[in-house]
């Protein structure tokens, strides 16, 4: 698994899909594992991200490692990306076709990563899974999409900027512990026999 990261990190760095690499200092390609099954999906790179070649090293990072301690997890226990790998120019928005040109590398780590739950940080995280919706109304409620488990929450910059949506974003990390826990403890499914229909929920609610 490590070196699957490892490879699919120097494709990132030595991606130029798209002319945000211009002009920064280094691609931003994501760390951590898939030890606890999680993957956190955040906006883009800032300029301590940009310098530093790591995602959410700033005052985001900060409290982002602060929920997971919370929940009895490290940074290195889960891993972390943005839906774009360098940094926009002055911190700007990432445009469409910005967000496009880095779909694939979100594809790869899906692919090897293989979570058990993606955790869409912000609106831009949000708008890859759940286009149009609105993250006051859907954070904290997770769905299936295309097979996928996915978790909104809002981006932690929001509740830097916000103070009031500590809370929520609090609530929301203790009810993804709670989720992962029932994961863990329901029995494995088994396969259906020959013939008989297989169901499955998407863009339903998980676990209940």
């Amino acid at each position: 698994m490590s070196d699957a990261l490892t490879a699919l990190a120097a494709e990132i760095n030595a991606c130029t899909a798209c002319p945000l690499h211009r002009g920064t200092t280094q691609a931003v390609p994501g760390e951590g594992s898939a030890e606890s099954g999680i993957l956190f999906l955040g906006e883009a790179p800032g300029a301590n991200e940009d310098l530093q070649g790591r995602p959410f090293v700033g005052a985001s990072g900060n409290l982002l490692d602060e929920m997971l301690r919370e929940i009895g997890l490290d940074r290195t226990k889960v891993f972390i990306t943005n839906v774009v790998r360098h940094r926009p120019p002055a911190n700007r928005d990432p445009l469409p076709d910005e967000i496009a040109a880095c779909d694939v590398w979100f594809r790869r780590h899906l692919e090897a990563l293989q979570p058990k739950v993606v955790v869409t940080l912000g609106r831009y995280a949000l708008g890859k899974f759940f286009p149009g919706e609105s993250i006051s109304r859907i954070h904290g409620k997770p769905r299936r999409v295309n097979g996928v488990p996915v978790f909104p929450m809002y981006h932690p910059a929001a509740a830097l900027r916000q103070p009031s949506l500590r809370a929520d974003i609090r609530a929301d990390f203790q009810s993804l512990a709670r989720m992962l826990a029932s994961a863990e403890a329901a029995p494995r499914a088994v396969a259906p026999a020959a013939g008989e229909p297989r169901h499955v929920a998407e863009q339903g609610t998980l676990f209940g």
